[in-house]
């Protein structure tokens, strides 16, 4: 009798921490998003040393408000999933460890003068915003058209490398140690910051051939700015036709969760989950 009231339990629990279709569920994710900013503020004031001199007392009774939240949310989040290995080596499982953990460390260590340098741990917390992105809807789709993007921007940039190291080692030849252009690896760096249209201008050719080479490389930088932008939007354009496509066939998609793999974006009905075949209500 206790295993079937625990089931229930862990399954209402899992809906509300994982899944956003639900009242009790919004209203979760609502709260942590107020608590992520919170901590961030939080995190940003303490670094202001009149700010800290004057209300250090309130920012560490609030730091540890928050962190204590969110150990229970790291808690629940274990024990409400059927595999916590899963989630704890998933990439948000280690997000959530590493932002919780640095305000314990320096409880731990505080009093030793030498390890004071941990105290800089706490800047982890500043990772919480990347959990921000489960909570964006558009989010989702820009994600998707990265991930199908990065075998073309990998390219891309490999291009880009290889052109630096040409460009660098012809302005290498053409200018030499007199204009700042000391080694190759030097002028490969100039070239990088010259094709980014970065520009710091600590060093810069002084001959004419170098000067002819280097506004070519800086109207090449402005063509080469707009290629992977390029990339990502026709990607963009093709996931939004997509979730278009899947409204009009009335395919939606959900946040449900699955209890074993934590995969999402199951089809509404979907009783079974798409990457693992478990029940998604167990």
């Amino acid at each position: 009798m206790s295993e079937t009231k625990k089931i229930p339990w862990r399954t209402r629990l899992h809906e509300i921490i994982y899944e956003a279709d639900t009242p009790a569920g919004k209203l979760f994710d609502v709260i942590l998003f107020i608590a992520i900013i919170l901590s961030i503020i939080l995190v940003m004031l303490e670094s202001v040393n009149s700010f800290d001199d004057k209300y250090h007392e309130f920012l560490n009774i609030s730091e540890w408000v928050i962190t204590i939240l969110f150990s229970f949310e790291y808690i629940a989040r274990i024990i409400t999933v059927k595999r916590p290995i899963k989630y704890i080596t998933s990439f948000y499982g280690i997000i959530d460890l590493l932002s919780t953990t640095p305000k314990y460390i320096s409880l731990l260590f505080g009093g030793i003068h030498a390890l004071a340098a941990l105290r800089a741990l706490r800047l982890l917390r500043v990772f919480r915003i990347l959990k921000l992105v489960r909570y964006l809807g558009a989010s989702n789709m820009l994600v998707s058209a990265l991930k199908a993007s990065r075998a073309k921007i990998s390219v891309f940039l490999f291009a880009v490398l290889i052109l630096a190291i040409i460009f660098g080692t012809l302005m290498y030849l053409i200018e030499g140690e007199e204009s700042g252009f000391t080694s190759i690896p030097t002028s490969v760096y100039w070239c990088i910051v010259t094709l980014t249209t970065v520009g710091f201008g600590d060093i810069a050719p002084i001959t004419p051939a170098g000067q002819l080479l280097a506004t070519i490389i800086m109207v090449l930088g402005y063509g080469i700015i707009a290629v992977p932008t390029g990339i990502v939007s026709a990607e963009y354009t093709s996931q939004n036709k997509n979730n278009i496509l899947r409204k009009k066939n009335k395919v939606a998609l959900n946040s449900q969760s699955c209890a074993y793999c934590l995969a999402e974006n199951h089809k509404d009905g979907a009783k079974y989950c798409h990457q693992c075949g478990h029940g998604l209500h167990p």
